[in-house]
């Protein structure tokens, strides 16, 4: 059975999409199998595994709210192992919707359940929000990653995000833990950035990842070619990194 893992911190610009695609991608490359769910209306994630967003006639949204079977909507990558599920503009509109759904908390885990057994790991990148759609991403995963930017206001919000596992935990999936927390664009010759890392391991210690991801140009400039990092260039800091984040998660899964 693969592992539904999201990508979630409702603090916006601290590389979740970035993560989601990279370390997808780097799993691919372990030949391991992966889905990306794009769960977010700017459908980033999409667009940077080369998906034309323009182009779908069927996305997330439908499967969501139309009940359309998820086979449907999932497109193959430039990776062998990795797979799309892409998202569209329409998601905005899909929590509205959704309200008037019956269990509508459990609409995403419905959604996937079919596809645990032909995937080693199925990603969902959420967008910046503790919205519906990511309430329903919560309760269709195992666990969660919290990428954490390198910056001064690292921790702010994190514990309303906590407190959001908490309730989901308590009262819609038991079984949701806490991946790992990933520290973004760790930059080692600042000192912030130094005692952030610091701050953040001293209060969450093992749950914290030992791969740290540096702020490298050719990662930045991977999603405007619509590749992940590691195709646009393999021996990138970027690519490496993500690389390393993908061993260690197959280790802590064993």
């Amino acid at each position: 059975m693969g592992r539904v893992i999201v990508l979630a911190n409702q603090k916006g610009g601290v590389g979740k999409t970035t993560t989601a695609v990279n370390l997808a991608a780097s799993l691919a490359v372990l030949e391991k199998k992966v889905l990306i769910v794009d769960a977010d209306p700017q459908a980033n994630a999409s667009s940077g595994l080369g998906i034309d967003i323009t182009q779908l006639d069927a996305t997330i949204y439908e499967c969501l709210i139309n009940g359309l079977d998820v086979h449907k909507a999932i497109h193959h990558t430039e990776l062998d192992h990795l797979d799309v599920l892409p998202s569209h503009i329409d998601l905005v509109g899909a929590e509205i919707e959704m309200l008037k759904l019956e269990h509508r908390e459990q609409v995403m885990r419905k959604v996937l359940e079919p596809l645990r057994s032909a995937y080693d790991y199925i990603f969902i990148d959420c967008s910046p929000s503790l919205g519906l759609i990511v309430v329903n991403s919560l309760t269709a995963a195992d666990s969660v990653i919290i990428p954490v930017q390198a910056e001064y206001y690292a921790l702010e919000g994190i514990s309303k995000l906590l407190n959001t596992i908490k309730i989901i935990k308590g009262r819609l999936n038991p079984s949701l833990e806490i991946e790992g927390f990933l520290m973004t664009m760790y930059n080692s010759q600042l000192r912030l950035a130094r005692q952030v890392y610091d701050e953040v391991k001293g209060h969450f210690r093992e749950m914290v990842f030992d791969t740290v991801i540096q702020r490298n140009v050719r990662l930045s400039e991977a999603p405007s070619y619509g590749r992940p990092v590691v195709l646009y260039d393999a021996d990138s800091i970027g690519s490496q990194n993500y690389m390393q984040l993908a061993q260690e998660l197959i280790k802590r899964n064993k």
